[in-house]
C-alpha cells in the first residue's frame, strides 16, 4: 500500500477525558496536504462527531510543521497547461463546520494555504512561538481559495484580511496573535499540553448538548439579522429550561463538584434547539 493511501496519514487518539487528537502525519513532507490525507482527516472528524465518548477535538501536526499547504507535487501537476481542477470529487472543505463538538487547533509550525484553512475551521487556535503563517495564494498566481476571502475578514477584520490576502506575506505567531489570527501563543514544548488542558477543561465541565447548540448558534448566526438571531436564542433558552443538563449544571455548582453530563448522542441535532425560533413580544 502506498504512503498516500495509508491510514497513518492522520493519526487519531482519544484520551480518558474524551479529548480526541488528530495529528497530520506526513512529517517527511512537513505535513503537506494531499487528497488521501484530506479524505482521512474528514473521515476522522466524522468519527469524532459520532463517538459519544469524544467531547472535544484537537488538530495538530507531526514534527516541526502544522501544514504548509497543498503538496507542491500536486501544485506542479495542476499548473501544467490543459490541467483542470476537479473540486467536485473532493470533500467539501467547510462541510464539517457543523461538527457538534469544539475543535481546537494546536499549530506547531508552518501554516499556509489550505493548512491555514484547516486552522481557521477550528474554533480556537493555539500557536507555538515561532510558528509562521501565510495565505500564500497571490505568490503562487492564485486567487483567494477555499472561501478565505469570506472567512478571514470575519476572523481578523477587513484591513487585516486584505493585508494577509493581498501581500501573501509571512507573519510569525506573535504577530498572528496581534492580528487575531490565533488567540494563544505558547512555547513550542508547551503547545500540546496547553491545548489539551483547555480541551480537557471543556470536556470535564461543559454540557456536550450545550456545546453543540452554542457552536450551531455562533456559526449559523453570522449571516442572520440581530432579530433573527435573538429569536433563535430565545428558542434555545426554552429548549434547555428544565433539561437534565441544566439541572445537573446547577446542582454541580451548588454542590461544588464537577458536573456529570451525559455524552452527546450520535443522533443529536443542535438545530432542534433553534428550529422553532420565536420572540416573546
Amino acid at each position: 500500500m502506498s504512503e498516500e493511501t495509508q491510514d497513518d496519514l492522520v493519526l487519531y487518539e482519544v484520551d480518558e477525558d474524551g479529548v480526541a487528537t488528530l495529528t497530520l502525519n506526513r512529517p517527511e513532507r512537513k505535513n503537506a496536504w494531499s487528497i488521501p490525507m484530506e479524505n482521512r482527516f474528514f473521515a476522522l472528524l466524522d468519527e469524532a462527531a459520532q463517538d459519544p465518548a469524544v467531547r472535544a477535538v484537537i488538530v495538530t501536526g507531526a514534527g516541526r510543521a502544522f501544514c504548509p499547504g497543498m503538496d507542491m507535487q500536486r501544485l506542479e501537476q495542476n499548473s501544467q497547461p490543459g490541467q483542470s481542477l476537479n473540486l467536485r470529487a473532493r470533500v467539501p472543505m467547510y462541510s464539517r463546520r457543523t461538527l457538534p463538538k469544539p475543535v481546537i487547533a494546536a499549530i506547531n509550525g508552518a501554516c499556509a494555504g489550505i493548512g491555514l484553512v484547516q486552522a481557521l475551521i477550528c474554533d480556537v487556535r493555539f500557536a507555538a512561538r515561532g510558528a509562521r503563517f501565510t495565505t500564500a495564494f497571490t505568490r503562487r498566481g492564485l486567487a483567494g481559495e477555499y472561501n478565505l476571502p469570506y472567512v478571514l475578514p470575519r476572523v481578523v477584520g477587513l484591513e487585516n484580511a486584505l493585508d494577509l490576502l493581498l501581500s501573501g506575506r509571512v507573519v510569525d505567531a506573535d504577530e498572528a496573535k496581534e492580528l487575531r489570527l490565533v488567540s494563544r501563543v505558547v512555547e513550542p514544548d508547551q503547545l500540546l499540553d496547553a491545548a489539551r488542558a483547555y480541551a480537557r477543561d471543556i470536556a470535564r465541565n461543559c454540557s456536550p448538548r450545550a456545546l453543540a447548540v452554542v457552536r450551531h448558534q455562533v456559526y449559523g448566526d453570522l449571516d442572520r439579522t440581530f432579530t433573527d438571531a435573538l429569536a433563535r436564542s430565545y428558542s434555545a433558552m426554552e429548549f434547555f429550561a428544565g433539561s437534565p443538563d441544566f439541572r445537573e449544571g446547577v446542582a454541580s455548582f451548588v454542590e461544588k463538584r464537577e458536573p456529570k453530563f451525559e455524552g452527546l448522542p450520535p443522533d443529536f441535532d443542535p438545530a432542534d434547539a433553534t428550529r422553532d425560533a420565536f420572540l416573546p413580544y
